[in-house]
């Protein structure tokens, strides 16, 4: 009988086993009984599964049975008491009836179980609770009757339920572990031909069963050393006694079993992932040199264009992602063969190694073949990335070249000039670039029939190195066509650069020939105090008119030059009708502003003459001095001057200037009318000589 059929009844508890002993050491049996009427069959099942607990030797020592009926009725304290006789005759040797205090006396005289003794089988006594001690010791007795002894129904009902199920499971586990283990020593070789059947499995997990049997064993040890919260040592049920044996010996044959088994086990799982290993590493070989290894084989090409390589990229992406998902098989399995060999099995060792080696060797061949293939269309996309710049580059460069340049000066033109010969440098870097790239193109395709299976890739690869060698080929002789309409533009853009430099350059001379002219016409305004000063400003003067002149002889020949200019660059120049008439204008106006400076200082170097010869006094050449033809002509040429310093420069086009202010002019005037009277006095002062004496 299992606690766990009977578990609503043994819940109840109608009877216990509370562990204490009499002092015969028999076991003491509790049976309680309450206000509520007590179902005489559950007891009986009760009393039939605790008294199939204790062993034979414990039941040979009789039992001491307590008939707790304080709070019960006497017939039914009767009826129990002589339930007894029926089931544990043999093995009651006193029954103690606790009585209510004076409750039963009455009764009690009509049934005498003294007297029955010999017909029940064994002693009944009627004793109050607080007289129990004088038959069972008070550590023997529960708190319910005054003892020290404790227990807990519920504890020890889940004890046994525990007890129990490990007992049936490891029981019925043990079974299956010999019949699994004993089939695979017998069968070990027909089981290798054979896939693992389910039923393989035992029906309960051996982990669980063992666990729970090594935690039911330590906490029967330890109830056995535990004490009470009084610190009297308490002694252990019989049952608890009986089942540790029991467990330790389930345990033990379960361990044993188990490791059997786990050998059993490994052995086969060993077997099957060996089998499997083998079945995946045949799919991963069979698939890379078959399908994989013909997608590479249709892959040769490199493309013409970067969207055409980029096109290839993305299919060898997804050829790459095909190979990715048996790549990761070929990891899987090579740490699942490591695994194998890390265990050190002699009879599979040469066959793992063989196993790995085949599967290193494809993958890694095939990897390498994915590699150089990315390679190779990665330096195919940089080539082309390459040579379409270069290809725009002289293209924006050709489209400079063919726009006519028409810059409005020549900081302008340098600037342009500079842009375009920082154009062709970045062109010339773009082609060295494409070789470069180029070249390590071809080399890689040189090493493309290391991989190409047996396949004779020459007429593929002969036509990439064709493709490759015409694009480069194409660039040069772009560059070099842009870099014959460079050197054209760049003489032409320097006769512009020099053309406006002389413009510019004849121009300044206009404005420096006309600033001459302005200093002329404002600042060279006196003729001198006496003849000597005269002469040094007509000498000074000439030279003024050899600095216009050079002046003068620049601009024409710039302007020559930028004649020419326009004839070489076939252009019609600006400063050629703007400049020449302006500069020729501005000379004669220079010419004759000039030339009448030149005509005032000459009189005026004839008058100071004339005039200091007649106001020295010279008594030797009295005959000199009284030449009356000589004083006129000092008076006309004093007159002549004056008036002339009246009259404004006339232009050709009709225009007029005067020399200086009309201030100027006047203190000129003054000073020669001065002399002119001194002249004139002295004239008078030789005709009429005593006019001479009476000023002395």
């Amino acid at each position: 009988m299992e606690a766990a059929v009977i578990l609503p009844i043994l819940k109840k508890k109608l009877a216990f086993l509370s562990g204490g002993k009499d002092r015969r050491s028999g076991l003491i049996l509790t049976i309680p009984l309450c206000l509520e009427q007590t179902n005489m069959d559950e007891l009986s099942v009760t009393l039939d599964y605790l008294l199939s607990i204790p062993s034979e030797k414990c039941k040979a020592r009789g039992f001491t049975v307590i008939v707790d009926g304080r709070k019960s009725q006497w017939n039914v304290v009767k009826t129990v008491v002589l339930m007894l006789q029926n089931v544990v005759p043999a093995e009651v040797s006193l029954v103690c009836v606790v009585k209510p205090d004076e409750f039963w006396d009455k009764k009690v005289t009509h049934f005498c179980f003294w007297k029955e003794k010999d017909r029940l089988g064994f002693e009944v006594i009627l004793v109050s609770a607080n007289k129990l001690t004088r038959y069972i010791e008070p550590s023997q007795l529960t708190e319910d009757f005054g003892g020290s002894l404790t227990y807990d129904h519920m504890d020890w009902l889940n004890k046994r339920l525990v007890f129990e199920k490990f007992t049936k499971e490891s029981t019925s586990l043990l079974d299956e572990l010999a019949l699994i283990n004993n089939g695979s020593d017998k069968g070990n070789q027909q089981e290798k031909e054979r896939s693992v059947d389910l039923n393989f499995l035992p029906s309960v997990d051996p982990e669980t069963v063992l666990q729970t049997g090594h935690e039911l064993l330590s906490e029967l040890q330890q109830r056995r050393f535990n004490g009470s919260d009084g610190g009297v040592s308490w002694s252990p049920m019989d049952d608890e006694l009986l089942a540790q044996p029991q467990v330790m010996k389930l345990l033990d044959s379960l361990r044993e079993q188990y490791t059997r088994y786990q050998e059993v086990c490994r052995q086969r799982s060993k077997r099957t992932q060996l089998e499997e290993i083998q079945q995946k590493v045949m799919q991963v070989v069979n698939w890379l040199e078959g399908p994989g290894s013909e997608q590479l084989r249709a892959q040769w090409g490199i493309g013409d264009s970067i969207r055409a390589s980029q096109a290839l990229q993305q299919k060898h992406e997804e050829i790459e992602s095909q190979h990715s998902e048996w790549f990761a098989v070929y990891v899987e399995l090579n740490q699942q063969i490591a695994a194998l060999l890390n265990a050190g099995d002699e009879e599979d060792l040469v066959e793992l190694k063989s196993l790995q080696q085949q599967l290193s060797d494809v993958c890694y061949r095939q990897a390498s073949q994915l590699e150089f293939r990315q390679n190779l269309l990665q330096a195919a996309l940089e080539f082309h990335g390459v040579a379409q710049d270069l290809s725009q580059q002289l293209d924006g460069l050709l489209g400079m070249l063919c726009v006519d340049v028409a810059p409005a000066d020549g900081a302008s033109i340098q600037q342009t000039l500079k842009l375009l010969e920082e154009k062709l440098k970045s062109v010339d870097v773009g082609l060295q670039g494409l070789r470069e790239k180029g070249q390590g193109l071809l080399d890689q395709i040189s090493n493309q029939a290391s991989w190409a299976y047996g396949k004779d890739v020459t007429i593929e690869n002969k036509e990439n190195v064709d493709h490759i060698q015409g694009v480069m080929e194409d660039m040069q002789l772009r560059k070099q066509r842009c870099e014959d309409m460079v050197d054209v533009r760049r003489l032409k853009m320097l006769q512009m650069v020099q053309l406006f430099k002389c413009e510019e350059d004849a121009a300044q001379a206009v404005e420096w020939l006309s600033e001459l002219l302005d200093a002329l016409l404002k600042t060279h305004i006196r003729l001198g105090d006496d003849a000597q000063e005269t002469k040094v400003l007509l000498e000074k003067h000439r030279k003024f008119v050899d600095v216009a002149q050079s002046t003068y002889d620049y601009g024409r020949q710039l302007l020559q030059a930028t004649v020419v200019l326009c004839q070489s660059l076939r252009c019609t120049s600006r400063s050629s009708g703007d400049t020449l008439p302006r500069l020729n204008r501005v000379w004669k106006q220079f010419t004759i502003a000039s030339e009448e400076r030149v005509h005032r200082l000459e009189m005026a170097i004839a008058f100071h003459s004339n005039a200091e010869k007649i106001l020295q006094d010279c008594p030797e050449e009295p005959e000199a001095i009284n030449d009356e033809e000589q004083f006129d002509e000092i008076e006309a040429v004093g007159k002549s001057l004056l008036d002339r310093l009246t009259v404004p420069v006339v232009y050709p086009d009709g225009t007029e200037q005067y020399f200086g202010s009309p201030s100027d002019m006047a203190s000129t005037a003054e000073h020669i009318r001065d002399r002119m009277k001194l002249v004139s006095l002295k004239r008078q002062q030789l005709r009429h000589p005593e006019m001479m004496t009476t000023e002395s």
